[in-house]
């Protein structure tokens, strides 16, 4: 499949001139975290099935990037035709650092502009013309060429989230946006992000798997609504909700969102200021000229980082009945584990039947991480027929799961052991445990942002020597993406992390990996 990936790279009627070097993002033109099936154009590539990683194909490598989560994931699933190259370590290169030190001058190195964010566009290109080479947008994504019965894109039904759980209408969300747009002298903002869209419109979808969003796009100005997504979706009952929100939208086909943002930088559009969002596709960001951009932080995604009352109130009644669920599982598990009668594959689904008969529950967060003795130290490891292991008195296990309920979003750990564990499983839990709980009941002023909390979370393991290498924690949506920011808890500074405030949920996971 490499071969038929470089002979494409060659032909000028999809690249203007050959590239010398693709790279292929795990993305889509929305920068989802997770995706649809259609869009797994890394994984189709290089087997590699993680949630984060960029592979970049020269005419005689393939290397493909990865944070620490996906070492020990990425070494079992890429074949030999593949490099590893473990994003994160002060000896690995970037991307764009390595292809100006492995590509001549002059090269070109390709990518898809729509499923590439604007922000790491521009890194690369900074990299990578600092050497005399050029970083150029292909409009037709060169891995569908030779992806053969790739999957259709899924459509699946949009439906209304009543005020019950939202807190506050459609209407007053898309007002606070305005109000926002007028202190910085803008007249136009794109809304680019699925969970963005969402929560904006108080709607809900299930395109992504276990991520209850919708493929669409949102353009908002003073006196005007506008809703790219497709027509055939926009029921009866959601034009009825749209009324019932105070929101007077215009609904447009998904794709002309493009030709839309172009009509508003022509010379005759009164148009003065564009608000397109640092995660936006970099085709988006590229249609607006320097002079009418504005790229910033999504001001949806700091407006929904805040939980309002009713949001709260959801968020813990859904916590309260997946902690029912998580009881009734684990009382399950130190019943039938010891009879031998327990795998990682059947583990997980036990574990659903019991979220399934809990009151609101919708659907995973994501996939469940069910992982006995060495599967527990791949991260987000996945149990297939291939890996299924049994669970067994004389080994660990790692449960790592989430719900989707209405109004509420749940992400929770537990290792477990039904035996006796040795004496460096018990020291190790301890650790863990001591930097969860320090973490956990810490007091700090408002606003101070999670790198500066993230060495309570390690410091028993520093003490000795261990340590993770991951993130602590991160936000968390109200019946939306499991994982949400712009917060987190971690040893690196989040770039717009505004720091820790009142209602915002963010889970507490530091971890040790044997």
């Amino acid at each position: 499949m490499l071969n038929k990936l470089r002979s494409v790279m060659k032909k000028v009627q999809l690249v203007e001139h050959p590239i010398q070097a693709y790279i292929v993002t795990n993305s889509d033109p929305h920068n989802s975290e997770y995706l649809s099936e259609n869009y797994k154009r890394l994984k189709f590539i290089s087997n590699f099935s993680g949630s984060s990683g960029t592979a970049v194909i020269t005419e005689d490598k393939a290397l493909l990037w990865t944070d620490g989560r996906y070492y020990t994931q990425a070494n079992k699933e890429l074949d030999s035709n593949w490099t590893l190259m473990k994003a994160g370590l002060v000896t690995t290169p970037t991307e764009g650092v390595w292809l100006s030190q492995n590509l001549p001058k002059g090269s070109r190195i390709g990518v898809d502009p729509k499923c590439i964010s604007c922000s790491i566009w521009q890194n690369l290109h900074q990299d990578l013309d600092a050497k005399g080479l050029s970083l150029v947008p292909v409009p037709s994504n060169l891995i569908d060429e030779v992806w053969e019965n790739k999957p259709e894109p899924v459509l699946n039904p949009i439906k209304p989230l009543d005020l019950k759980y939202t807190g506050k209408t459609s209407g007053m969300k898309v007002e606070a946006v305005r109000k926002t747009m007028k202190e910085k002298g803008v007249d136009v903002y794109v809304v680019t992000a699925l969970d963005d869209i969402a929560y904006l419109l108080n709607l809900r979808g299930s395109d992504i798997e276990h991520n209850p969003v919708f493929f669409s796009f949102i353009v908002v100005q003073h006196d005007s609504l506008h809703f790219f997504v497709s027509e055939e979706r926009i029921t009866s009952e959601i034009r009825e909700h749209f009324k019932k929100e105070n929101i007077d939208i215009t609904i447009h086909p998904y794709d002309s969102v493009y030709s839309f943002i172009s009509s508003l930088t022509s010379d005759d559009s009164a148009v003065q200021k564009i608000w397109v969002p640092q995660n936006s596709n970099y085709h988006i960001y590229s249609l607006i000229p320097e002079k009418k951009r504005l790229c910033e932080l999504s001001t949806i995604t700091l407006m929904k980082a805040i939980k309002n009352p009713t949001e709260v109130e959801y968020m813990v009644r859904a916590h309260i009945q997946d902690g029912i669920a998580l009881c009734r599982y684990f009382s399950w598990l130190e019943t039938e584990v010891p009879k031998g009668n327990v795998t990682e594959i059947s583990g997980a689904t036990q574990l659903q039947k019991f979220r399934e008969e809990t009151e609101g529950y919708i659907g995973l967060s994501f996939p469940t991480i069910s992982s006995s003795g060495p599967n527990g130290a791949i991260i987000h490891y996945q149990p297939s027929p291939e890996t299924d292991r049994p669970l067994t008195v004389d080994e660990v296990y790692l449960c790592d799961s989430g719900g989707q309920f209405l109004g509420g979003t749940t992400d929770v750990t537990r290792t477990m052991h039904f035996g006796i564990p040795t004496q460096m499983e018990r020291e190790c839990f301890t650790r863990v445990f001591k930097g969860q709980t320090a973490l956990g009941t810490t007091v700090f002023p408002n606003k101070l942002k999670g790198n500066c909390l993230d060495a309570l979370a390690r410091t028993a393991l520093w003490k000795v020597g261990l340590d993770y290498g991951h993130g602590t924690g991160h936000g968390i949506g109200s019946y939306l993406n499991v994982h949400e920011g712009p917060m987190g808890i971690s040893n690196r500074p989040y770039p717009d992390d505004p720091g820790i405030e009142e209602n915002m949920f963010l889970s507490n996971e530091p971890g040790f990996y044997l």
